[in-house]
């Protein structure tokens, strides 16, 4: 847009009351670039984001701007905040505690939640019981030292004792924090609203004399920084409140200003605005599905609107024939005030002297702040950096190693140029916290690369051993900071240690800000216009499997799981533009609401490390937890460009696997009956460490990785990935870290697997064209694998081109483009085939590998992030292979519920035998039998069995009758409850103590459980009344066991007759599939309808044998209606199998037939 394009209004007016979706959801519509877009486009130069009670919306408001001064678009962002404010918290934590003794108005306690969503209609009328009361109160920062005087006060608005509900502050935090900030008493639901919803019943002299102390006390404050804020609309009670906040103002000599409290971003957005706060109501089922007809009936225009356009509102909603009633409407009004239309265009036109002449232009400082606690005290973090990865070194035992020494010093004299020392003594102080109580993974990422993180104990990789590259991590010319990922076993646990030891205003977890989908949206939004449920479903149950093979043809993916983008959907599902092409306005609401805020949750690892970061930050709260109000992932990146660095702490099962593990086998080998972490990390010191572990080992890459016999392996737990090992046969970590990076979407889809295996199978076919090439790609085999690789060729082939370059150009060739990038890509290249010609390479040749790379480089994996994983896998296969049922039981007790049933079906195909549910017996975990031969199954392993439960019933043991269990002294049975017997009944876990009395599992559940015995008489009773129930029939059986402990019952599904007929016509299981037969038997677990291509309906069957083993079939050409596939019982079948897609069938009704 050019400025010719934009409004050129008359008066000058700047918006200082403002509202965005990042930072008020579900009231206002808009991020704050629209808002500021929209401003500027409409004539104005300046905007102040003021949303409800945070300043989540900052970050991008400070992104435009800098993004609009580029442009050279003259736009000053203000910043602020439209606070709750309570006169005194003193008084108010005083009313809210005797508030909450009555537990009838408080029946539940609320949590602190970074979504704070505006109730406009109970904040702006009437009065707040004291658990809600607050007025709203619009901050504005004039510098930088204002800024974080507002971060100050908002952080400490949502501290515990602060919130409920809502965040607070009070006349004492702002005068605490006074200091350049401006203050206006905000909207109908503000401090001089407040006085006038208290009082007006009182009458006018009421009103007048609360505005009137409330008025001396901010300009006591602020003195000509407070500003009686007035507004424009069609609603009565605003037009009172204006009167009075005039009269209050004048007589104290506090200005006016005028504002537009804007909510959307451009006046035809109102009704998609009221769409969306309906929204927030409606999912809480508070809100009726309807919308008003026209922007009257919302009595407001909520846009940003210019100086012209506020006189014009002035002049129009000045006259009270243009005031809109409803039946609750009863305005007081002050005697004797009447509108001075001069003075009102001064209030808006002092808006602009404020922006401009009051508040300074400046971007938030974006110092990057790290904590200086890390850093010893006689020493700069440079100095202590280097002393402590020279002792790692020599504890590493490479001291005095030219090569290792070098390296050292290289990475250091990188790490400290670019300023990034502090940040690498703080990840140290993270590691060195986590590994006193849990196992942390080998490496993650491009920080294995790095040998200075193995000196200090962050990686366990290293780095020149397995050539991995530390400009593949780091570069010297590059801009952005070093990103650390970093496994551990438990991240809860280690975050909520880190704040315990470095506080909460140091380590906070990072937010994330969850979005409105497409699917939901289309849900609600229908309501809203009485499209049928049914025509609705039909769409929102096929969009995504319309789009996806589409997307994934049109993105070049082969295989692979693929989820369209919002666009994708939006253009490639017939069935969901037809209905928008039915329903216009359905689309229309669609593309303007998708993706607004929908909650708050936190991020799976993030946190920032730093010190005071709430006065560098406005923090929120969700959960009771403080948390950032910005956040770092795929779709926004706020933090770093705001000077917050984020340290990933992510969890990974295996870990924990590999920790209970060790503890089994300490029990059972080592004679430690309780082993402690330390006793753990000994034990995983001295055989699993990367730098101890023997991973030249062939009978663990035979015995597990050749042969296949998995059982919660890392990176192997799919059949897909399973098949490939077994085809490529694995003897090294890094043909095992080549495994996993080819076994991506990408590499699939372009074919590499099956070349690589070919390759494999025919070594003297491959052709390297030169020793350079050979030395760079003879560990892969010929492919460029890793990314690592790319830029060691360009570094080796071209001409001075160096590693940092080589990895430049790694991102270069995956952002294709023009401008700067397509220029330095241009050089590079010209330098790597003037290099290729210096050796021989023809200049035809060097394009040929050129575009190679090219080629390459859309799916190559980083080496570092390989080797790391491939070593926890490699870590998890010897476990296996020499511990393998403590290692099974580890996997067992980590797996989530919906893995447990095929985990215990695993563990049944390696052998071992799962011995039932035991109150007596039953642990909190898995546990193995003297011999070794089975595992024990835990309660823990019941699905709606808490743990408060568990705990009753081992508090009572032993139990020799029923009556022992349901009459216990030592039982609290408040916590072992009806649901809780009902699930130890079904799961079978008390059948220990069913004895002649009972007729049947059903019986016994009627009378120990739905009808719960209070007292032994009771209990005879039951039995009596409930004799005839007798017991549960086969199909109630199978379904309680699979469904509440994950064993299927596989007796009584195939009885010994079935299993007669089965041997009498050779039929074997289908885990024996024998190809020349074709025939075999199963039992479907699970149908899953699925879509061809071309819209017809197939299935996968996902079937188990007497093995334990699971299978999935293709069952092409289903018919609805025709074909059956009945659930937990045992068929026969003739099917088809290959190698590429397993087993399959064309006709159901042909070739299934059930046994029995």
């Amino acid at each position: 847009m050019t400025d010719t394009q934009r409004e050129t209004p008359k008066v000058k007016y700047v918006g200082l009351h403002a509202h965005s979706v990042a930072g008020s959801p579900f009231d206002a519509l808009g991020y704050p670039q629209e808002h500021m877009e929209s401003a500027y486009t409409n004539g104005m130069d300046a905007l102040a984001l003021t949303d409800h009670g945070n300043m989540n919306g900052l970050a991008y408001q400070v992104l435009h701007a800098k993004k609009m001064h580029d442009q050279g678009k003259k736009f000053k962002p203000i910043y602020g905040c439209e606070a709750y404010f309570v006169p005194s918290l003193q008084e108010w934590h005083k009313e809210k505690e005797a508030a909450e003794l009555d537990k009838k108005r408080a029946k539940k306690d609320a949590e602190a939640t970074g979504t704070t969503v505006e109730d406009e209609e109970a904040s702006k009328s009437a009065v707040k019981d004291i658990l809600s009361r607050r007025s709203h109160l619009v901050l504005i920062a004039t510098n930088q030292k204002g800024l974080n005087n507002l971060f100050k006060m908002i952080s400490e608005s949502y501290t515990p004792e602060n919130f409920y509900r809502y965040p607070r502050l009070d006349f004492d935090t702002l005068d605490k924090h006074k200091e350049g900030i401006i203050v206006s008493s905000a909207c109908m639901g503000g401090v001089f609203a407040t006085d006038y919803w208290k009082n007006r019943e009182q009458g006018e002299e009421a009103v007048i004399e609360a505005m009137t102390k409330t008025a001396s006390r901010f300009k006591e404050i602020f003195g000509d920084n407070f500003y009686g804020e007035v507004q424009w609309n069609a609603i009565p009670d605003q037009h009172a409140i204006n009167k009075f906040v005039i009269k209050v103002c004048g007589e104290l000599g506090i200005e006016l200003v005028s504002t537009s409290d804007s909510h959307y971003p451009n006046k035809e957005a109102w009704k998609d605005r009221e769409l969306y706060k309906k929204l927030g109501w409606l999912r809480k089922g508070l809100e009726e599905a309807t919308l008003p007809d026209t922007i009257d009936e919302t009595r407001c225009e909520l846009y940003p609107k210019n100086g012209d356009e506020m006189v014009e509102a002035i002049r129009k909603y000045s006259k009270p024939e243009n005031w809109i009633y409803r039946e609750k409407d009863k305005p007081v009004f002050p005697t004797g005030v009447e509108y001075d239309e001069e003075l009102l265009i001064a209030s808006v036109s002092r808006t602009h002297h404020i922006a401009h002449e009051k508040v300074e232009e400046f971007f938030p400082d974006s110092t990057v702040r790290l904590p200086d606690f890390v850093v010893p005290a006689d020493c700069t973090a440079e100095e202590a950096l280097l002393s402590y990865a020279q002792e790692g070194l020599r504890e590493r035992g490479f001291s005095g190693n030219k090569a290792y020494e070098e390296r050292l010093l290289q990475e250091f004299d990188v790490i400290s140029s670019r300023g990034f020392s502090k940040y690498f003594l703080t990840m140290k102080a993270i590691s060195d916290k986590a590994q006193e109580v849990q196992l942390v993974g080998a490496g993650r990422g491009s920080a294995a690369g790095s040998l200075i993180a193995y000196c200090l104990n962050i990686t366990q990789i290293d780095p020149i051993k397995y050539n991995l590259q530390f400009e593949r991590f780091l570069r010297k010319d590059a801009v952005d900071y070093p990103d650390i990922d970093y496994d551990v076993a438990d991240p809860m646990q280690l975050k909520d240690m880190l704040i315990d030891a470095w506080g909460d205003n140091v380590v906070v977890p990072i937010s994330n800000w969850n979005t409105l989908q497409l699917r939901s949206l289309i849900k609600d939004i229908s309501k809203f216009y009485s499209i049928d449920f049914t025509e609705v479903n039909n769409v929102t149950s096929r969009m995504l499997s319309e789009a996806t093979p589409r997307a994934k043809q049109a993105n070049g993916i082969a295989s692979g799981v693929y989820t369209p983008t919002f666009e994708e959907v939006m253009e490639y599902s017939d069935s969901l533009k037809t209905f928008l092409v039915k329903y216009p306005h359905v689309k229309t609401h669609v593309l303007r609401i998708f993706g607004s805020v929908r909650s708050c949750s936190r991020h799976a690892g993030g946190v920032l490390v730093g010190e005071n970061l709430d006065k560098h930050m406005p923090l929120i709260a969700s959960g009771g937890v403080r948390q950032t109000p910005w956040s770092e992932g795929m779709n926004v990146r706020h933090l770093e460009p705001m000077g917050f660095i984020k340290f990933d702490i992510l969890g990974l099962a295996s870990l924990r696997m590999i920790e209970g593990a060790i503890r089994h086998i300490l029990k059972r080998h080592h004679g430690n009956a309780t082993p402690s972490f330390e006793d753990v990390k000994n034990y995983y010191n001295k055989h699993l460490d990367p730098s101890t572990i023997d991973f030249e080992d062939q009978t663990v890459w035979e015995k597990i990785f050749h042969k296949g016999a998995w059982a919660g392996v890392f990176q192997f737990t799919q059949q897909g990935a399973q098949k490939f090992c077994t085809e490529v046969k694995p003897k090294n970590l890094v043909d095992l870290a080549a495994i996993t990076a080819i076994y991506r979407p990408g590499p699939l889809g372009a074919g590499v697997a099956k070349d690589y295996v070919k390759a494999l199978e025919d070594p003297d076919s491959i052709e390297y064209g030169h020793p350079v090439i050979k030395e760079c790609l003879e560990e892969t085999h010929g492919f460029i694998i890793f990314q690592e690789q790319l830029a060691l060729l360009a570094h080796k082939l071209g001409r001075d081109v160096s590693l940092d370059e080589g990895n430049l150009l790694r991102k270069l060739l995956t952002k294709k483009g023009t401008g700067k990038g397509a220029e330095v890509l241009e050089g590079i290249r010209l330098k790597f085939v003037d290099g290729c010609e210096d050796k021989g390479i023809t200049e035809q040749q060097a394009m040929e590998l050129w575009e190679k790379m090219e080629y390459f480089s859309g799916y190559g994996f980083n080496a570092s992030h390989a080797v790391s994983y491939a070593t926890l896998s490699y870590q998890c296969a010897w476990l296996l292979r020499y511990y393998p049922v403590e290692w099974v039981a580890a996997f067992l007790d980590k797996e989530p519920e919906g893995r447990k049933e095929a985990a215990i079906n695993l563990a049944k195909s390696l052998g071992f035998t799962i011995e039932p549910l035991n109150v007596n017996t039953s642990g909190k975990v898995w546990e193995i039998s003297d011999d070794g031969s089975s595992l024990i199954q835990p309660l823990t392993s019941i699905k709606g069995l808490g743990d408060s439960a568990i705990e009753q019933v081992f508090k009572g043991r032993p139990y020799n009758k029923v009556e022992d269990f349901l009459f216990n002294n030592e039982i609290t049975y408040s916590k072992l409850n009806k649901k809780a017997l009902d699930v130890l009944v079904r799961s079978q876990a008390l059948n220990c103590l069913m004895d002649e009395r009972f007729t049947g599992l059903k019986h016994y559940w009627s009378s120990v459980a739905v009808n719960r015995p209070r007292k032994e008489k009771d209990l005879d009773e039951n039995i009596t009344t409930y004799g005839p129930e007798g017991d549960f029939s086969i199909e109630e059986k199978i379904e309680y066991l699979t469904d509440l402990t994950g064993v299927f019952p596989m007796h009584l599904v195939v009885d010994d007759a079935v299993q007669s007929r089965l041997r009498d016509y050779c039929v074997p299981a289908i885990s024996e599939y024998d190809p020349d037969l074709n025939l075999v038997w199963f039992i479907p677990r699970k149908v899953v309808p699925r879509k061809t291509k071309n819209g017809k309906t197939y299935w996968i069957v996902e079937v188990i044998d007497e093995n334990s083993v699971l299978t999935k079939i293709k069952c092409w050409g289903v018919k609805p209606g025709k074909d059956n596939i009945h659930l937990n019982r045992p068929y026969m079948a003739k099917l088809d199998y290959s190698e590429q897609w397993g087993f399959s069938s064309r006709s159901i009704y042909h070739n299934f037939r059930m046994l029995g």
